[in-house]
């Protein structure tokens, strides 16, 4: 129905096209699957009261599964040299410390204006050529480091040669068998064009705009180029086909609106947005590349086989910190060896390094970057139904498509089936509606073209024919609670409940960092995009039934947890109690007990302590402190409640300090030994889910080849007598 309708309607065995044919297709994605949103009604207020895009079938695409991956690898595309010290690690030194190859590709120059800034002195008189290379010294430094190497170890210096005659410098260094490679395409930062100041900005969204490159003294590559935007995607779509990364890590496509003022001064944040506009630009040209990649691929044959992380920027100063002390040191190792000092002889008579950063300045910060590691997508990782007679199903999103494995009740999942509907964020929800069928929710780039206009977002829906059976053919659009386009890239990845009376419940973080919520009645029937009541909260939302039938939904703010909940089922939700007990670092995660009351679980501020709280089943429920254990890592951690024969008794699945998952029992206060170890490098938060009867089931991790590792646990009273 159009817009101004009161509702949408899907009736699955009634089916109206509304959108175009092109679905995933790469023409859908540049040229829109359907038609652009609609403007909002007079008076619609922008953060998620409109109604967005109308619900529609988008169109059936291929389904030729996934290529076999080859071996692990990494691929990470940034702006500028110290994008991924500073906004990516802890995780680039756990992907290297386990002996999986990382390459690195620097899109921009890095060289600013050309002054390598020492503290305490006058600047010196500019030199961009120089500047730049000695950055990429300080990076070789870093990465030295990492490898285990000596800090002025020797590099394999070559070139790389890239599409229309272009080539990019490439440093090579192995190391007691760990690998790196650095890419340097070195295009400037910004320049100027017919008298007019040109920037990556521009290079994405203005046709025609073209890029010079900056050579170094030092360069291995003779002469310059220019890049326009179809000749850097055509580039980084030959790095991804060349290396065939099993894992891509990108920056922020879509940061944080930011009104900068006092308390929030602008610095080089983009206008309007919480980080730098060559992060931003760089993001979305890496995603570009992903999505014609992937779908290039899949339309030949099987969809390539690689997984995605994306990185918050300038996000870290403006929300808590989320790293523990010992995880903040060891980022500022790796950025003072990047730091570098004048006085060093590194070999590289330009410079050793960007000497603003060295001698632990990035501690005493007040931007605080080093103390912060935000997912863009926090709630990325596998998710898990497990049915009655103990198997098990798990979903993923592989080559920015959907992915299934199922398997049986041992745990030993099939290949892969793809079930399309990308190109797909990595975070996605899954919940079982009222007749017992699963429905996948996702986040998807609708449109990746570059103008305001022509890069989009929306939530998208699958769900199955038949409980346990196939899929539909095609995705369901559920539109955006932003109604404009540029709108629209400030909403985060939905989270799914189905209440006690059979509606499905969608959640997501509209564009003023509150909540809006899109609802499906039994009959198939969605109500328009509403915003709940306040909120100023971080994208990464929990939501659970309790024992009583109502929903509770869960996020986090600047210094509490945000609380809604229904007073009876049929209701909408409503504000609860804020949760002050301890200022949260990082997103939370809630489950239901088996006594039917709710656990919810999230990091405590710049601490590896997770606090795990409870609410009595009810209207008239207490919060009680259950445990506040010391649990190693940073990011969002899995619960696992429905344990007996405790009410209190949890699984714990976080992501440890060297990238592993762990799992823990919580009960009686405290946390028991770790009840299983994935040593490989895990992507997202482990999940884990119970069995029949409140036993623990199993816990899943991704590893960075996409394949998911089932282990099986014993339950709370074997593991106390062993």
């Amino acid at each position: 129905m159009g817009r101004g309708s009161n509702f949408d309607t899907f009736t699955p065995s009634r089916r109206t096209l509304l959108g175009s044919a092109a679905g995933v297709a790469l023409a859908g994605l540049v040229a829109g699957c359907t038609t652009a949103p609609a403007a909002p009604p007079p008076g619609d207020h922008a953060g998620g009261g409109g109604s967005g895009m109308p619900v529609r079938q988008l169109g059936a695409e291929p389904r030729n599964g996934f290529a076999e991956p080859g071996g692990a690898r990494v691929m990470q595309i940034v702006a500028h040299p110290d994008d991924d010290l500073f906004f990516m690690n802890p995780d680039v030194i756990h992907t290297l410390s386990r002996g999986v190859p990382v390459v690195s590709v620097y899109i921009t120059d890095g060289g600013s204006f050309g002054v390598n800034a020492i503290p305490g002195q006058p600047n010196p008189p500019a030199n961009l050529p120089a500047y730049i290379s000695s950055r990429q010294q300080g990076l070789r430094q870093a990465y030295a480091r990492m490898l285990g190497a000596p800090l002025f170890t020797t590099w394999e210096r070559t070139t790389i040669p890239l599409p229309d005659g272009r080539a990019a410098d490439l440093n090579v260094l192995e190391h007691q068998g760990r690998r790196a490679e650095l890419i340097f395409l070195n295009i400037r930062m910004h320049a100027k064009e017919h008298g007019r100041p040109v920037n990556m900005t521009a290079l994405w969204g203005s046709p025609g705009a073209r890029l010079p490159t900056q050579p170094t003294p030092e360069s291995q590559v003779k002469g310059a180029f220019s890049y326009d935007r179809k000749a850097l995607v055509d580039t980084l779509v030959s790095l991804l086909r060349r290396y065939r990364p099993t894992l891509i890590r990108t920056l922020d496509p879509d940061p944080d609106a930011q009104v900068h003022d006092k308390r929030h001064p602008r610095g080089s944040d983009q206008v309007g947005y919480s980080d730098h506009p060559d992060h931003t630009a760089a993001a979305l040209f890496a995603w570009r590349a992903l999505a014609e990649w992937a779908d290039g691929t899949a339309r030949r044959g099987k969809a390539p086989t690689f997984q995605t992380e994306s990185y918050r920027g300038y996000y870290n100063q403006r929300w808590p910190h989320n790293l523990p002390p010992e995880t903040v040191a060891l980022k500022a190792q790796y950025l003072n060896a990047y730091g570098g000092d004048p006085s060093w002889e590194c070999g590289n008579a330009s410079g050793c390094g960007d000497y603003a950063i060295g001698s632990d300045r990035v501690l005493v910060s007040k931007k605080g970057w080093v103390r912060s590691t935000h997912r863009r997508y926090p709630n990325a990782g596998p998710k898990v139904v497990s049915a009655e007679d103990g198997s098990l199903t798990v979903y993923a999103v592989l080559g920015t498509r959907l992915a299934r494995w199922t398997g049986t009740s041992a745990g030993v999942l099939g290949a892969p089936e793809d079930l399309g509907g990308g190109p797909l964020a990595p975070a996605i929800s899954v919940t079982t509606d009222a007749d017992g069928r699963q429905l996948i929710f996702a986040l998807r780039f609708s449109r990746l073209e570059g103008a305001t206009a022509g890069n989009t977002r929306e939530i998208v829906m699958l769900r199955q024919r038949t409980p346990g059976g196939a899929f539909e053919p095609s995705w369901v659009g559920l539109g955006n609670p932003e109604s404009r386009p540029r709108r629209s890239r400030l909403t985060g990845p939905p989270t799914a409940v189905t209440g006690s009376d059979g509606r499905v419940h969608v959640f997501v973080r509209n564009g003023d960092k509150g909540v809006s919520t899109r609802v499906m009645d039994e009959r198939g029937t969605w109500s328009p995009w509403q915003a709940l009541p306040g909120g100023f909260v971080q994208d990464g939302l929990a939501a659970t039934v309790d024992g009583g039938g109502l929903i509770h939904l869960f996020a986090s703010a600047p210094g509490w947890v945000e609380h809604w909940a229904q007073r009876k089922p049929s209701d909408e939700l409503r504000k609860g109690s804020r949760r002050f007990v301890a200022k949260p670092g990082d997103v939370p995660d809630a489950v239901t007990a088996s006594d039917g009351s709710v656990l919810l679980g999230y990091r405590r501020v710049a601490s590896d302590r997770v606090m795990v709280e409870r609410l009595a089943a009810g209207r008239t429920g207490r919060w009680t402190t259950v445990a506040n254990p010391a649990v190693p890592g940073y990011g969002r951690v899995g619960l696992v409640g429905g344990r007996k024969p405790l009410a209190d008794a949890l699984l714990m699945a976080a992501t440890a300090g060297g990238g592993e998952a762990l799992v823990y029992d919580v009960h009686d206060g405290g946390v028991a030994e770790a009840r299983t170890r994935q040593p490989a490098v895990t992507v997202g938060t482990p999940a884990a889910v119970t069995a029949n009867g409140g036993a623990p089931a199993a816990v899943v991790t991704l590893g960075l080849t996409g394949r998911p590792v089932v282990t099986r646990l014993r339950d709370v009273a074997d593991s106390q007598a062993s």
